[in-house]
């Protein structure tokens, strides 16, 4: 079991590309996930500064139509002006999960961008409104992206205080129940908010069964009560808010000794990164997200003894989980997720980025966001905190393959013209060792738009 650039790109990318080169050796992987973002250079999304901009907007016209409402003219100017605002912004906002896609289908670090998508995914925290719907994209490509290959603990406070995960499990209304804030509002219900503290504990770090108990959660939901985010403004700590005195959590004390401060939450998140159990967690979590639903216990101790002897980075433990020769294993365990399934197809037709950057708003839901949802993962917008399921079994159900099927017979025609002869497709896709029983498909189809759909339904394409 050795490395090879078909498994590489298939395994630990979003496939082969007729154009894009799949990647030379583990060291070539390591190096490019270390190197320049090209990707992100070549395909920017905007500045914080410029999505703010738009919810900016957009609170101001929805003040003024309250206003309206409240002056008995609903349908006033400042309706008018709401509704115009999301006729304009609408194929803005969706520009941006086009650039996205983009790189997923043109990245010559194809790795890079499935390890974007798998810690996205663990820091789940999809927008509950329009505004934070539209921080979305914004929210991976400032607390995600830059830390795919530094320390996890740097990502891990760059997600859990970032004003989108604030706002999605509602840290924004967490006060210390015996914070100076609370006591000069004892006519109004104010108290802790423990969603942020468990998760962290539960999902982002420990892990589920991991050393923690209910005392843990709270001890931490009283160490965050000064963190909180005011619309699209940066994460702030307001110390009369927070709940005064010392928290234990795994036993160790933090704050008690001065004003609470945000120093005290982050040396709490850098010690939870450190734990062993995150260690287990997370890689786990990692090779069963790339390799198996099972996958073999000694690759998941050399990635957890490479996070720990590292103090937490990133990058040696993803090269723990490359340079493990069950990584390579010729059989194929794990079955794509529809985004992966997507992409890769996209990819390995070769469509045009300006095809997929001109992209009208209707075509962008027919083509990639109903199907998506169809498959079961709708675009960037997991059910809950816990992200997308990993096992197998849950992307297998009738009714996501016939998705799976209806999308492959109908779209790749839609996106490129002329479809490629499915006897160099199959190639293109599946390198040059093809199962014999998918080649004779290719060569067999009694047109170019079956023989496509037949190389993209095979298991040899659907199964990493």
């Amino acid at each position: 079991m050795s490395f090879t650039p078909v498994l590489a790109a298939q395994r630990f990318g979003y496939g082969l590309s007729p154009v894009q080169k799949p990647p030379a050796s583990v060291n070539a992987m390591l190096k490019s996930l270390n190197g320049p973002d090209v990707a992100a250079q070549r395909f920017p999304l905007p500045s914080t500064e410029e999505v703010h901009a738009v919810t900016a907007e957009f609170r101001a016209l929805r003040k003024s139509k309250r206003m309206a409402v409240e002056a008995g003219d609903p349908d006033g100017v400042d309706a008018e002006a709401l509704r115009n605002f999301h006729k304009r912004t609408r194929p803005v906002v969706a520009n941006w999960s086009k650039q996205r896609l983009t790189r997923r289908v043109w990245a010559e670090d194809g790795f890079r961008e499935r390890l974007v998508d798998f810690w996205a995914d663990h820091f789940a925290a999809p927008g509950k409104d329009y505004e934070r719907r539209t921080n979305e994209e914004n929210y991976v490509e400032v607390a995600i992206r830059p830390y795919v290959a530094g320390r996890f603990e740097d990502m891990l406070i760059a997600a859990a205080l970032h004003p989108q995960m604030l706002h999605f499990l509602d840290q924004t209304l967490s006060i210390g129940p015996n914070s100076s804030f609370s006591d000069r509002r004892k006519d109004r219900v104010v108290g802790l908010n423990e969603n942020l503290a468990r998760e962290i504990l539960e999902l982002h770090t420990l892990g589920v069964g991991g050393s923690y108990t209910q005392v843990d959660v709270r001890e931490l939901a009283e160490l965050l009560t000064g963190v909180r985010a005011i619309r699209d403004k940066e994460m702030q700590f307001d110390a009369n808010r927070a709940e005064p005195g010392a928290e234990t959590i795994l036993g160790k004390s933090y704050g008690g000794s001065r004003r609470a401060s945000l120093e005290d939450v982050t040396d709490a998140l850098r010690d939870l990164a450190r734990h062993p159990d995150t260690a287990r967690h997370l890689a786990e979590k990692m090779a069963i997200h790339f390799i198996a639903d099972a996958p073999d216990r000694d690759l998941v101790e050399d990635m957890k003894a490479a996070y720990l002897d590292s103090q937490g980075d990133l990058a040696v433990m993803t090269e723990a989980m490359l340079k493990n020769p069950t990584a390579w294993s010729p059989e194929r365990r794990n079955f794509k997720q529809p985004l992966v399934f997507v992409a890769s197809a996209l990819r390995g037709l070769g469509v045009e980025p300006q095809t997929l950057q001109e992209m009208r708003q209707g075509q962008l839901y027919r083509f990639v966001r109903r199907p998506l949802s169809t498959m079961g993962q709708p675009l960037g917008r997991p059910l809950g905190p816990d992200g997308f399921e990993e096992g197998d079994a849950h992307w297998l159900s009738p009714q996501g393959l016939g998705a799976r099927l209806q999308w492959s017979l109908s779209v790749p025609s839609a996106l490129t013209d002329p479809l490629p002869d499915p006897r160099a497709f199959v190639v293109d896709v599946l390198g040059e060792d093809v199962p014999p029983e998918v080649l004779f498909a290719a060569q067999a189809a009694e047109s170019r738009r079956e023989g496509v759909a037949l190389v993209l339904m095979s298991p040899a394409f659907q199964r990493v």
